[in-house]
């Protein structure tokens, strides 16, 4: 049996900042990513948990690859 991706409460994403420039982060519910357009990164989120650590930002869009 597989577990259906989790959505984060609506309340809980309008609080949630980005760690480096306190800015508000977009979610991407089918990546389980919380997004920071503005830096080009992204933080993934763990059993419905963000883990908004700086060092565990990863580039986003990951496809920047050439």
């Amino acid at each position: 049996m597989t577990a259906d991706k989790l959505t984060l409460d609506p309340q809980l994403l309008e609080v949630l900042a980005c760690p480096q420039d306190k800015g508000p982060l977009d979610y991407d519910h089918e990546e389980q990513l919380l997004i920071n357009p503005r830096m080009g990164i992204a933080y993934r989120i763990d059993d419905g948990i963000p883990v908004l650590l700086i060092d565990e930002a990863q580039p986003h869009p990951a496809d920047n690859e050439v």
